[in-house]
């Protein structure tokens, strides 16, 4: 479970998040829904220790990121929005690669990456080089790295960009999931179809703030629109905030 309350962070003039209070509960998916430079990538970066926060307090499973961050690795699982993988590496190496820093013996990461390779459909490219790798394929990999030491919280940043229509319903699928599994999952995106389809509750950010939290049928009556997008769009106060 994680716990957000009054997280603050500037980037020189620029107050990128201000005052963001949310919970992301397990056996959940929380999305985080935005436009573009909303504050979301931000948030997800303070979670997993990447960025410490001005100010404010965040709670992941009992630890702090600010003074638990190693701890804290080993219980959470974070898809990047860069995915950041070894291009030299083929995808097993960089699966390995990642278990082996989270301490995990030799025959537990191979039994861990035989059941990606199964459940992620990965066989055909699993002793490949990622360097020429497809989005899909990119995708998948930072998944099952991110999930190698099974993690009971799952940050995800956009993961379904430039992903095709196969690949997005493998990734809703496998979300769904580590959901039923009890994991808390985060994710953030500002695909409308995937808030629908996948998430519990919804954050909504717009310039650093929290414009809306709550369920879809929540927003839904707060908003009095028929539509997640719709409802979206007049939450956040404005329709340019789409193509920011």
């Amino acid at each position: 479970m994680i716990k957000v309350t009054n997280l603050h962070k500037s980037f020189g003039e620029v107050k990128a998040v201000q005052g963001i209070s949310f919970e992301a509960r397990d056996g959940e998916v929380t999305g985080l829904l935005g436009p573009n430079g909303a504050g979301k990538t931000t948030t997800l970066r303070m979670l997993y220790s990447l960025l410490p926060p001005d100010s404010g307090e965040i709670r992941i499973d009992d630890l702090d990121p600010t003074r638990d961050a190693m701890a804290i690795k080993d219980t959470i699982g974070v898809v990047p929005d860069n995915r950041g993988l070894y291009a030299r590496m083929t995808a097993r190496e960089n699966i390995h690669y990642y278990g082996e820093l989270h301490g995990m013996a030799d025959q537990d990461i191979r039994k861990r990456i035989e059941e990606f390779v199964e459940r992620l459909s990965m066989a055909d490219f699993i002793d490949r080089r990622a360097g020429g790798f497809s989005q899909g394929q990119r995708v998948k990999v930072a998944i099952a790295r991110a999930m190698v030491h099974d993690p009971q919280t799952v940050l995800m940043d956009e993961p379904s960009n430039g992903l095709d229509v196969m690949s997005t319903r493998e990734l809703r699928k496998y979300i769904l999931d580590l959901k039923s599994a009890g994991r808390s999952v985060v994710l953030s995106t500002h695909i409308m179809q995937e808030v629908t389809a996948l998430c519990d509750r919804i954050v909504i950010i717009a310039a650093g703030k929290i414009a809306a939290d709550g369920t879809a049928a929540e927003l839904l009556q707060q908003s009095r629109c028929a539509t997640i997008e719709d409802a979206f769009v007049k939450l956040i106060g404005t329709d340019e905030g789409l193509l920011a």
